[in-house]
């Protein structure tokens, strides 16, 4: 007999199996699903692995497409999802090995899903009602051997019965919302697989408000007037003190006060010093959005990214909203290991040096781990990405050890003809935590020259500007999720998730989100007739609710009961008005259709648009005038078209965005004769060069041709346009 313990997934299994192994652990296989024998202690230990969730939510008997439903339970998930028939082997295997155990330990993720995940294992597969449980944050030697020595005696209840309450409350929500959705459109004589959730609702009612903010919005014009001088041979640029002048009569008059100013005088100087306090430790929210704003990498990847570096052993768990790094975690120890990789020895040294290791923690805490940090184990093989989100990491984790930075900001005003301007500078005198966390550091030096009260400066140009107010910014990836926080509307875990849903079901497109035409009607429609399936304020009471069910303070029964009540009123609600719902999202649909099929006007009859369009064969673009006009484009095939929103800058003609996988996206443009695509020809390569203003010099080679930026399947170069007569390239310079 031997004791059991389930770990979540593979690397998981063999980092656990290795730190509590006395000597090797023997690596065997069921089914191809490895698994580990060892020895620990007197103990013999078999160590096996699940590959995330082996169990899912299902109705309980399949009657057709009908709604509500709530009579629901646990199945295999390869028993109803073909995506998961990888599953069933892993589970296999477990079943097996639950038949010599006599002690099972869940060593899960210690989350509310990794305790769901283990719960279903021993209840469904090992048909035992409780086990031992293991609580750890990093896949360290030290620490793992730590929580198998201090393991509880019983599973975490709290976390599953939490957990359970919100896979019930999601399914109960998705499955019926977005039956009555999709059902509304097929009363159409149409069909459109529609989803909204218990988030995924509210989550699209903010992004389709901003959208409305933003077509509401009507620029009002302003004006400014800059002063540009000089002093000491510095240039200093100045702003009227006004700031933004409302009235143009009010800035023509100032204009008027100093057209003929050849000199200003330095009226008063103002410096003042603070100090920019160290950054906090990162939780899972802040992670995601610095790694969006310096490395570009989405929300949803940084996650996954981070779970492996996680899995790996390299950083503890990220599924974290804690701002805090408790002393347990060992500073000094991580501190010496880190100072063994190259990339931070220096760095670490210096943090050693101090008589005294203390992070700059947050306030935001966390139940169940720590705030993000590096275990200090030396990272091996790392994809690029990979290695980048790990360095940020790092970064960041030394960062809140470091002493705060100084900063000083300088405020000049400078009296032109009595007429006030402000020139402002802000450099940092001490870098503190900022020589820690390069180059992740992005903040503007503006050093002013050391001018002292009376200093005459000379003015080189005075010029009004003319602008307007602009309209609210569009969300990103990131900064939805951060606003999706601040709401308390969802998890941490499943944020990005919710986000990357309404991209893949239409709701919403672009970098910065724009909610489409379909989004836009869905929230204006259910807003109409049915506002509780995205109200807010029932969504964050059950995300309040499932909190109290992890502390013991609520039942998840009566929590599921309040659920079942509260959606068959709404769906009764909606039943009522599903013609109107469907034929309001049926037009809308057809709309975002066709507004994302959109590349351009014909170039050929210059009256219809060229669209993207499904064939036999695969996608072509061609004239929506069809028959009139039979204009035809044929596409690349096994990649994503997306109208590129431009033409040529050589032919005119509308230009398209292919998409490949693990490739960078390329435009092009549909004009099989366009000269731009005659790279060897010296018309081609020349009139694509001049169109875009990019011809650099004649060439050093032969002296006729001229050095044209180009492209190839390896990227752009320049080259010289008489090619293949002359073969001379050059490569671009970094940041081309």
């Amino acid at each position: 007999m031997y004791e059991l313990v389930i770990t979540e997934k593979p690397n998981a299994a063999k980092r656990i199996a290795e730190a509590l192994a006395d000597g090797k652990p023997i690596k065997e296989s069921y089914q191809g699903v490895p698994y580990y024998k060892l020895t620990h202690g007197k103990k013999d230990i078999v160590v096996a692995c699940a590959v995330g969730h082996l169990y899912g939510l299902a109705e309980r008997e399949k009657k057709g497409w009908r709604f509500p439903v709530f009579d629901i339970e646990w199945k295999p998930l390869y028993e109803y999802s073909k995506s998961a028939a990888f599953s069933k082997k892993y589970l296999n295997a477990i079943k097996k090995l639950c038949k010599g155990a006599n002690e099972f330990t869940v060593a899960t993720d210690y989350d509310q899903e990794g305790s769901v995940i283990g719960k279903n294992i021993i209840a469904f597969a090992c048909r035992q009602k409780d086990a031992y449980r293991m609580k750890f944050s990093t896949l360290t030697k030290d620490e793992l051997r730590e929580s198998y020595k201090n393991k509880s005696r019983h599973l975490d209840w709290g976390q599953i019965e939490a957990g359970e309450a919100r896979h019930y409350l999601d399914f109960f929500n998705g499955i019926n919302y977005s039956r009555a959705l999709t059902s509304a459109i097929k009363s159409t004589g149409r069909f459109k697989l529609m989803s909204t959730g218990r988030v995924q609702g509210p989550a699209l009612k903010i992004i389709a408000e901003r959208e409305k903010e933003i077509r509401a919005f009507r620029p009002k014009p302003f004006w400014q007037i800059e002063l540009k001088g000089e002093y000491n041979k510095q240039a200093i640029t100045a702003l009227h003190k006004e700031g933004k002048f409302w009235e143009k009569a009010k800035a023509d008059n100032a204009i008027e006060n100093i057209k003929d100013a050849k000199e200003a005088k330095i009226q008063s100087i103002e410096r003042k010093e603070y100090r920019q306090i160290a950054p906090f430790p990162f939780d899972l929210t802040s992670l995601q959005v610095e790694a969006y704003r310096c490395l570009g990498i989405q929300p949803k990847e940084t996650l996954e990214i981070a779970q492996e570096l996680y899995t790996s052993g390299l950083i503890s768990y990220p599924r974290t909203s804690s701002q805090q790094l408790p002393s347990t975690i060992g500073y000094e120890k991580i501190l010496n290991e880190l100072q063994k990789q190259k990339s931070y020895a220096e760095l670490s040294k210096l943090l050693l040096k101090r008589q005294r290791l203390a992070p700059n923690n947050g306030k935001k805490t966390d139940p169940a781990h720590p705030a993000i940090f590096p275990t200090g184990i030396l990272p091996n093989g790392l994809k690029e990405r990979e290695s980048r989100i790990y360095d940020l990491v790092v970064k960041r984790f030394l960062a809140t050890f470091a002493e705060h930075a100084l900063r000083q900001t300088m405020t000049a005003e400078i009296n032109c003809n009595n007429e006030i301007f402000a020139a402002k500078g802000t450099r940092t005198i001490e870098k503190g935590w900022h020589a820690f966390y390069a180059p992740y550091v992005q903040l503007e030096e503006v050093e002013l020259p050391n001018f002292k009260q009376n200093d005459r400066i000379k003015v080189s140009k005075i010029e009004l500007l003319s602008k307007e107010t602009q309209a609210p910014k569009r969300y990103t990836p990131a900064s939805i999720i951060k606003e999706l926080e601040k709401r308390n509307l969802g998890t941490k875990a499943t944020r990005s998730e919710i986000v990357d849903t309404l991209f893949q079901r239409g709701y919403v497109q672009g970098k910065a989100i724009e909610a489409t035409e379909l989004g836009i009607s869905t929230i204006e429609t259910l807003e109409k007739y049915c506002p509780k399936i995205i109200d807010e304020e029932l969504t964050r009471h059950f995300e309040l609710e499932m909190e109290k069910i992890r502390e013991n303070a609520q039942k998840k029964e009566n929590l599921l009961e309040d659920a079942k009540e509260a959606i068959t009123k709404i769906i009764g609600d909606f039943k009522k008005h599903e013609k109107e719902i469907g034929k309001e999202l049926s037009d809308a649909n057809k709309a975002t259709q066709d507004e994302m099929a959109f590349i351009g006007i014909c170039p050929v009859c210059k009256e219809g648009n060229i669209t993207i369009r499904r064939g036999k064969f695969g996608n072509f673009a061609s004239c929506n005038k069809y028959p009139d006009c039979k204009t035809i484009f044929s596409l690349p095939k096994n990649a994503f078209i997306k109208p590129a929103k431009k033409n040529c800058e050589v032919c005119n003609f509308p230009m398209v965005l292919a998409i490949k996988r693990a490739k960078q996206p390329m435009e092009f443009c549909l004009n099989p004769k366009c000269p731009s695509k005659n790279v060897e020809g010296e018309a081609g390569a020349k009139a694509k060069a001049i169109a875009k203003g990019e011809v650099k010099r004649k060439c050093p080679k032969c002296g006729e041709g001229d050095i044209v930026l180009r492209s190839s399947i390896y990227g752009k170069f320049y080259g010289c346009s008489l090619y293949p007569k002359c073969r001379y390239t050059e490569k671009l310079s970094t940041g081309q």
